[in-house]
């Protein structure tokens, strides 16, 4: 869906990994990460972030029954190159930085790729996986034959994990403080439902804007209707945003 969203605006995509559970289930994806390289993607897709739910029949089920599993996205910043020219919040040797990554508290591991690739893949130690001790996050990365790329592309993408955790830690402390001043929650957080796409009715409905559209094939194409949904949660979280700058002033107001 995103991979064609990004062909029909013309923007750079790349999937940078793919990995897929063995089996005779058509919901095989486990993981996969790709990195948009245009000016403004950031901007662009970070409402996308969250639980997508999913209904429908699948290809194994033979009593027609509907299931429902769910998708998490994320969608995280891009940032320069190490050494590259960069501001505070982006400086990788800043301790104040989101960026900042002690090495001592990651645990490096190599690896011996898996799944196709042949017999270089398996006998050459290319897969590297990243653990960062003190949360627990763990990032594998194995799609280049080459350790060096592996490790490089690991290392960014816990960089981006860890801001993003760092960020939404951040984000939860002022939603708890709105609740207080606008009786209820204040905006939804990551870790909610916010979208469904419901196959046997051919609808996608956001639970953000409230939007529902009836052309989920040229949603999940990444076309006109997708865009739709997009702009309506962009306007959903504008009022948001006002609505938190308003709870802000009253929690300061208080405080005075």
């Amino acid at each position: 869906m995103y991979t064609a969203f990004c062909t029909r605006r013309g923007l750079r995509s790349n999937v940078i990994k793919l990995d897929v559970q063995d089996g005779p289930s058509d919901d095989r994806l486990s993981e996969a990460v790709v990195e948009i390289d245009a000016d403004g993607a950031y901007d662009l897709l970070r409402t996308e972030s969250g639980v997508h739910r999913v209904q429908r029949v699948p290809a194994t089920e033979t009593k027609g029954r509907t299931h429902t599993s769910a998708v998490s996205v994320m969608v995280l910043p891009s940032f320069p190159e190490a050494g590259a020219s960069m501001d505070s919040a982006l400086n990788f040797d800043d301790p104040d930085s989101d960026y900042y990554v002690d090495p001592q508290e990651v645990r490096t591991e190599k690896m011996r790729a898996s799944g196709a690739g042949g017999q270089h893949v398996n006998k050459t130690e290319s897969a590297i996986r990243l653990t960062h001790i003190p949360t627990g996050i763990v990032v594998s990365m194995q799609d280049s034959r080459s350790q060096h790329a592996n490790r490089k592309k690991a290392w960014q993408v816990l960089r981006a994990k860890l801001a993003e955790a760092r960020q939404e830690a951040r984000e939860q402390e002022l939603v708890e403080l709105r609740r207080g001043v606008l009786g209820g929650v204040a905006r939804m957080g990551r870790g909610d439902k916010i979208r469904t796409y419901n196959y046997g009715q051919s609808r996608c409905t956001d639970h953000r804007s409230g939007i529902t559209v009836h052309n989920l094939d040229n949603v999940l194409d990444g076309g006109e209707s997708l865009e739709t949904i997009m702009d309506s949660v962009r306007t959903w979280l504008a009022d948001q945003e006002i609505a938190a700058i308003s709870a802000e002033n009253s929690i300061n107001a208080v405080g005075e």
